[in-house]
């Protein structure tokens, strides 16, 4: 089996194929800090954790940059309106950030870059293209000629010609042409801003991402990722700058997750609905975001909802209900089954570890890895439910479960504190369901209980149970 990547900039899937054999060079498009990061901001760090976990699964050394845009406009804005150093919020909700998408179990990257500490490569990758003729200053702005550069357009797919039709020249801006871009502004007054060959200022957003590519991975990667949002004009742009630049190719492979709303709507300010992951992971389980984000392939786009939301936590307690019942089974475990039923059940362990690798292998399609998931959970059940369930085959299920989960990177383990506080829940409630004489109620619980390995006993002191 082979891994195929959707690259953006061919528009078809590609079989992978690493610069270096064994090693991956992979940089993502991280957040502007100036605010706590939204649910969008989630997915794509989500979606591309999960991108870097599968690589490593399949036995790739990953080499993972995600930068921070600490300076810019929104900035300089917030910095301005909470009368507060630029770099003192930058540093606040890089903190809240990491914190944020650690919650969803987002590894950290190798290497978190800051624009503020790049700015000499920056200011030395906007001189190279100045003096091979791709960059041009005017009145201490300067600016890429993207007429010099021959193929303009060809991630986002639109021609030069199209793009001019709706480029303008911004007030106070002294362009060659509408669709140049800016490397670097020009310090206003009372602006953060560094010494530069073309006077005080600081860099345009653009530029960063290239030079921190350069510093950290070279000037060919194998996978640039970011949001869908990203490809125009800012990964349109980087391309532009680093291939005039090195005259190499940028990235081998681009790729970008799809778009979010919120039921069933764009997530906007305007409409009230942005959803921040600082507030989410106080209201709902973090490992069931994540699952839930997973449930969807990464460039399709995506709805978030309460409702769905509850669906996606009823799932993601069957995977962990099903995996902590193998734990507590283990010691109960007769082992009696002939080596026959054993080579049987190993086989299945294999089919399914091979059709999981097989729904990642095609362009991380987590959705499909999700349905293998819950297979494997349902062959799983069969062993609970023989008295005589060999130890090597709960053994082999716990470690499935333990690779798919780490893939995905959800956790699906829980003490047995919290497992027992649930069953007592679920008992409660049943009481509560024989009271109000709702009999059916009680008997779907006690039949769920039954299911989870957990055996009620009515007697006159009260219920009791216990673990098959």
């Amino acid at each position: 089996m082979a891994l195929s990547v959707y690259n953006t900039l061919t528009r078809q899937k590609e079989t992978f194929h690493p610069i270096e054999e064994g090693k991956v060079k992979m940089y993502v498009c991280g957040p502007t800090v100036y605010n706590y990061i939204h649910v969008g901001n989630a997915r794509t760090a989500v979606a591309f954790d999960t991108v870097r976990r599968y690589l490593e699964y399949r036995g790739y050394d990953v080499t993972y940059v995600s930068n921070f845009t600490d300076v810019d406009d929104k900035l300089i804005k917030a910095a301005n309106e909470q009368n507060e150093d630029v770099l003192d919020i930058a540093d606040r909700f890089i903190r809240a950030y990491k914190e944020d998408v650690g919650a969803l179990n987002v590894q950290e990257a190798d290497i978190n870059p800051r624009a503020t500490e790049t700015i000499k490569e920056m200011i030395d990758l906007i001189q190279n293209l100045i003096d091979d003729g791709f960059a041009y200053e005017s009145a201490g702005d300067v600016y890429f000629r993207t007429k010099q550069f021959d193929h303009y357009g060809q991630l986002s797919q639109q021609s030069v010609d199209e793009l001019k039709v709706g480029a303008r020249i911004g007030v106070g801006e002294q362009k060659e042409d509408p669709l140049d871009f800016t490397l670097w502004k020009a310090a206003k007054p009372d602006e953060v801003s560094w010494d530069s060959p073309w006077g005080h200022g600081r860099p345009g957003w653009h530029v960063e991402c290239s030079a921190m590519v350069n510093k950290y991975l070279g000037e060919t990667i194998d996978i640039h990722a970011g949001g869908q949002d990203l490809i125009f004009p800012h990964h349109e742009n980087e391309i532009a700058q680093s291939e005039a630049a090195n005259h190499e190719t940028m990235a081998n492979y681009w790729i970008h997750n799809g778009y979010l709303n919120i039921d069933n709507e764009k997530m906007s300010k305007s409409l009230g609905n942005v959803k921040l992951v600082h507030d989410m992971v106080q209201e709902y389980n973090p490992n069931v975001i994540r699952f839930f984000i997973n449930t969807v392939h990464y460039r399709n786009p995506i709805n978030f909802s309460d409702e769905l939301l509850k669906y996606a936590e009823q799932s993601y307690d069957r995977l962990k209900t099903t995996y902590n019942n193998l734990l507590h089974r283990l010691d109960k475990s007769a082992n009696l089954l002939e080596a026959e039923k054993v080579e049987k059940g190993e086989q299945a362990i294999q089919r399914l570890r091979a059709e999981f690798i097989q729904a990642m292998d095609d362009d991380f399609n987590t959705a499909n890895a999700i349905t293998v998931m819950f297979e494997a959970v349902k062959e799983a059940n069969k062993q609970l439910e023989d008295k005589n369930s060999s130890v090597t085959l709960l053994k082999a299920y716990i470690t499935l479960l333990d690779e798919f989960s780490s893939v995905l990177g959800i956790y699906l383990k829980e003490d047995d504190a919290l497992l027992d506080e649930h069953i007592e829940q679920k008992i409660q409630q049943r009481e509560a369901a024989r009271k109000h004489k709702d009999f059916s109620t009680a008997d779907r619980i006690r039949d769920e209980l039954k299911d989870q390995g957990i055996v009620l006993e009515d007697t006159p002191q009260g219920v009791r149970w216990k673990r098959a």
